[in-house]
Order: C-alpha cells, then structure tokens, then sequence
C-alpha cells in the first residue's frame, strides 16, 4: 500500500498556533531582511500551507535517472514521441528557466515579501519540495523565496542536485489526486500531493521508491511492463492533474486568501482573485462533456476518448500517429503504437523557447540534443496556433459608389477547449490585423491592427480589436479598476491585483462560465446560442469601416489576420522599469551567497528586468513577434 506523508497536518500544527492566524492583518506578520528582500520568518504567513509539505522520505530524482530509457539518442523520427525528447523542448522542462517568470518573480517579491514562496513551488517543485525555497523541512523558513538558494544553474546537466530542470518526470509521475488520508487540497494554485512511499508494490515484486504513476496498466507477461515500481492513475490521465497548476488564484494562504475579487460596483465577491482559470474554463465547455463528441464537427482534427469528453492530454499530449511509437528504447518498435501520449505539453509560447534555446541550448545539448528538442517544441507550438485554435472569415459588403468606404466584417471562431487566448494575463494577447490593398499592391492603403517590428509597438486605433485580460487594482477613494499607474502606464502587478476590468477572450465551444464571476467575459458581450442556454457562442465579429481613397478603384482584396503574442511591449518595459525605479540588485549580487555564484549564465551583473528587456530588444528575438494563427480574404471591386 503506498504511504503519503502530510507535513501540513503534524509539522505545520505548530507554526499555525504561534501565527495567531485571526489576529492581525496580512502585512503584519511579514519582516524585511537584511538585504532588502521579502522574508518569511517563523511565525509569519505561509503562502504555501496546502498539500504535499518539504521533507520527502524519498527524494526525487532528476530527468537524467529517466532518459537513458526514455530518450532517442540517434536523431531518428522516435525524437518525435520519446518521452524525453519531446518533454526536455518543453515549457515544463524550462520552467526554471524563463527569463520572463524570474523578472516577473522580483516583482512579486518587492510587492508581497516572501511570496515566491507561492511561484516557486509550481516553477521548481523539486528545489521547493526539498527546501531550497522558502521553507526548511525540519520546518521554518530560509530567504529562498527570490531562487537564490536553489542548486545548479541554467545550462547544468539535470542531474542530481539541479532544481533549474523545471518539472520533473519524477514530479508529475508522483503526483496523486489526494492526500494520505483522502485529503482534497484547494484545487489549483500548485497544491499538488506527492505520493512518498518508501516502496512500491506491484505484481512483479516490491521495488523500492515511490511507484511511478501512469496511463498504463499491464497484464501478467506483457513484455512493455515498466522495469521499475509502477501503478495504474485515472487521476493522471485526466484533465484534474493538469487543473493543479492551470487555475492560479490569489495565494491561499494559512490567513486566508491573500486579495479578494473585488466586483466592478466595489462589492467584495469574498472570492479568491482569478488569476488564470484555463483548467476552469475548459470545465465549463463542451469539451469536458462526455457527449460533446456528437457535437463537433470538421473544425476538431482530433478524436477523444469513446468514455469522456477531450481531456487537456488529448490537445496537449496527443497521442503519436508514429508506427514505430515506444515509450522504452529497449522496446521494440510499435510497442506502443496508438496508445502514446507525447509529453509535448506544447501550447501558444514560441518566443521564451527561442530564448532558451538561443542563450542555454548549446551547453544542454553536451549530453542530449535540447536544441532540436527546443526546435520540434517551437514548430509544434506554430502549429498549435495555426492548426487548432481558430479560424477566421473576412466579408466585405458590395461597394456603394460614391460612399468612399467599405463595410467590412471579420468573424473569429474558437476552436480551443478554453478561452482563447488563455493562460498567465499580463503581456499576452491576441489581435486582429486587418488590411485593404488595391489589386495585387503588397503595401495596405489602409490598415488596423499593425504592430511595428522596429518598436513592438501594436498600433491601436478605435477599430482595433485586441483579444486579452485586464487585471487591476481597486481603488476605494475613485472606485474604479486600475490598470496603469500614476503616469499612466500599464502596470503589471499579479500578486496585488484584486479586480477585472476588461476580459474580451472567446469563450469556448458551449461555455456555461457566463454567470461566473470568476470566468465571465468583462466588458464584452458573448450571447447565448439561444435563448436561456447558458451556453455562450464560441465566436466573436468585428466590423471595420474601411476609408477608400478616391486614387483606389477597380479589385480590392482585405485580409483579416488573427495574431497571437507571449509578451507586449507594455510588459517587458514594466518590468524593466520596475527593476529601475524600485532599485532591485543584480542576479549575481542579490544571489551572492547563494550555491554557485557567481552564475556565469542568466541575468548575472544585470538585473533580471534588464536581462528580458535586452533580450526583447536582441535582433535575434525579434521583441517577442506575434505568430499569425490564422487569416481569411475577401474581394471585391471599387468602381471610380
């Protein structure tokens, strides 16, 4: 029987006593270090009291424990489905590598001390889990909230000791739907259990270590059997494992939830800030429904399960069309032929993997090739985009001489199982461009929606249609949402937001999150596929009303594009400037006691909010350019 150990429920009784949870508000209970940054100190609010606590009895082991098995080593097409291969390109396995979270992190540490405790633990769950974050596995705290005590650096090999390798196969292979006494945690927010046995029971015999939870279960004298502990996991072949780290609320902390949805009237919902819902979202659509199969027609190039809806694993794991697919190189070939979830993980981000593999990719690859792991991600990532998110129809209403414009209409449709876009809301976005030629003319005579590759500037008019989510701070003396600051910049300041003001993204194909103040589009009305419903349309129409210059007659085409970004500018000058104004320490002299400093990789003399702004302005990285996810033309004819 496999044994959980809950530190949450012996080890944590006593911090919770001498918190004196109820008796004094949130930043009381939260001191300054020496050095200037956030420090958690006994006593203080844990950011992280839910779930699986540090301290394993058994310890996690690196990717490198897996990839002698589970990786392609001679450049084949098995690069294609081996688990390794395909996982080692992800945003998973460089999780800890994102120059774009570590900027975001410093933030979030200056507004909040000590809360990288809460960001950590999904970004390194193995540094977190053996406390090298913020709490100590004998208990109490460190200052490892800002990643400075973590082991290893960005490029070293994922052997023991490195907590820069993401998350880990071993991690999500742990991972269990409940606690050691059928615990149910807050759902998201990385409040993961761990299953910490000491051994693991299978048919075969007793293997020590935790067993390896997984899609497979195998009969007596299957020669695919796992030569290691293993057992069967509904929970990880279902959307619920992925909804652990793909709803982020507010940290829900041992005194509560740390902001509170606050309503566009100035109500306090009482709710725990939404910050992202993708897991919610996909709930609340059709694809979660075990008769949405009946429902979908051409648009949906993939085949669910006969027994359930299209689960998070079956767009983001797909299974391999390959053949030859094994999931073990001592396999023979076609072992698991049909019946292999790639380890992908591939969603919308392809600009921070062209970061990864431009700056670390060659030192990883000295013992396996992660920049042709980098590369697939990046091409699959494109074809995420532009195989099964949307689609777009342009129309455009016949000319009326003497009118001078064009009455034109653009519809875009959601083909994904969550909003679209979905995910982390600062910086990301998703636009129409929309343009009118004149005959075979490559330059527009008329344009909304340009985005300007010499500034990163996305040039917004009163036509354009920007597809995104707005998160602000309340502000009780003007009772309004703030999005910018005092001189009227965004701003982007996750841990503190606590209101909505604009949330325009397509709902999914049958969403019923309408009524949800969580989930609800803002600012933007999504009607209901009829009448009482509950279902809101999967689509969106924008109309244009296109100037004609009395120079332009005869064929005129206009084409509507759908365009998608990681990062605007608004966001990396953000947290650029916030490295500036509010005097954070470079990488080195910040971590300067820390494992390994100083780093001759990363941010290193620079500030991590100037490492990603330099970045962004790197020729080589284009000021994250937008990916075109999908683009329709109309014609007509302008008469003189």
């Amino acid at each position: 029987m496999n044994v959980f150990r809950n530190v949450g429920a012996t080890r944590w009784l006593s911090l919770v006593a001498v918190a004196a949870i109820g008796a004094a508000a949130l930043g009381a209970t939260l001191t300054l270090s020496a050095a200037g940054r956030g420090e958690a100190t006994l006593g203080a609010i844990d950011f992280t009291p839910h779930g699986t606590q540090p301290g394993l009895l058994s310890a996690m082991e690196s990717p490198s424990a897996c990839f002698s098995c589970h990786r392609d080593f001679n450049g084949s097409n098995a690069s294609d489905f081996m688990p390794h291969n395909t996982w080692g390109g992800s945003m998973m396995a460089h999780a800890t590598r994102d120059p774009l979270f570590w900027a975001a992190l410093d933030v979030a540490n200056a507004d909040v001390p000590g809360v990288g405790d809460y960001c950590l633990r999904c970004h390194t769950p193995t540094g977190w889990l053996e406390g090298r974050v913020s709490k100590t596995p004998g208990g109490g705290y460190i200052s490892g909230e800002d990643g400075c005590a973590l082991t290893g650096d960005h490029t070293d090999f994922e052997g023991k000791g490195n907590d820069y390798a993401g998350l880990t196969c071993h991690f999500c292979h742990r991972m269990t739907e409940t606690g050691p006494a059928g615990e149910i945690a807050p759902p998201g927010n990385g409040n993961f259990w761990i299953d910490d046995a000491l051994n693991c029971e299978t048919p075969e015999g007793t293997y020590g270590g935790p067993c390896r939870h997984g899609p497979y279960t195998y009969a007596p004298g299957d020669k695919r059997v796992a030569p290691h502990g293993w057992v069967y996991s509904s929970f990880i072949d279902k959307g619920p494992v992925c909804g652990t780290c793909h709803d982020v609320s507010t940290p829900t902390t041992s005194a509560g939830p740390l902001k509170t949805l606050i309503l566009a009237d100035g109500t306090d919902s009482g709710i725990p800030m939404p910050i992202e819902r993708t897991f919610t979202e996909w709930r609340q659509s059709d694809f979660s429904d075990v008769i949405f199969r009946n429902r979908l027609g051409d648009d949906f190039a993939f085949t669910p399960q006969l027994d359930r809806g299209a689960t998070c694993q079956d767009c983001h794991m797909a299974l391999s069309e390959d053949p030859a697919a094994r999931a073990c190189g001592f396999h023979e070939d076609g072992a698991r032929a049909g019946e292999l979830p790639v380890h992908e993980f591939v969603g919308a981000n392809t600009w921070v993997p062209a970061i990864i593999r431009g700056e670390y990719g060659a030192a990883l690859s000295v013992i396996d090739d992660r920049v042709d792991d980098l590369t697939r991600t990046i091409s699959r990532a494109r074809r995420m985009l532009t195989e099964r998110s949307a689609r777009v129809e342009t129309t455009v209403a016949p000319f009326v001489p003497g009118s001078g414009q064009l009455q034109v209409s653009v519809r875009v449709t959601n083909l994904a199982g969550h909003k679209l876009p979905t995910g982390y809301a600062e910086g990301r976005r998703m636009w129409l461009h929309v343009a009118a030629y004149e005959g075979d003319g490559k330059t527009p005579f008329w344009e909304s929606g340009g985005w300007n590759p010499a500034t990163g500037e996305l040039q917004v008019d009163a036509h354009t249609r920007v597809y995104e989510t707005k998160q602000g701070i309340w502000n009780t003396t003007t009772q309004t949402c703030e999005t910018t600051d005092v001189l009227g910049r965004p701003q982007f300041h996750f841990v503190l937001n606590n209101c909505i003001a604009k949330d325009n993204r397509i709902p999914p194909l049958g969403f019923t999150g309408g009524g949800s103040l969580e989930t609800r589009p803002v600012g933007h009305v999504y009607p209901e596929t009829s009448p009482g419903s509950g279902r809101l349309v999967n689509q969106d129409v924008a109309n244009y009303v296109v100037p004609v210059p009395p120079t332009v007659s005869g064929d005129v085409r206009v084409t509507a594009t759908l365009r998608f970004q990681i990062a605007s500018d608004d966001y990396v000058r953000f947290l650029n400037n916030q490295a500036v104004e509010r005097n954070f320490q470079p990488e080195n002299t910040m971590c300067s006691t820390g494992p390994g400093r100083p780093f001759t990789v990363g941010p290193q003399d620079k500030t991590r909010g100037q490492f990603i702004y330099d970045l962004w302005n790197d020729p080589a990285y284009g000021r994250s350019p937008p990916e075109d996810m999908a683009s329709h033309t109309a014609n007509t004819v302008v008469t003189p």
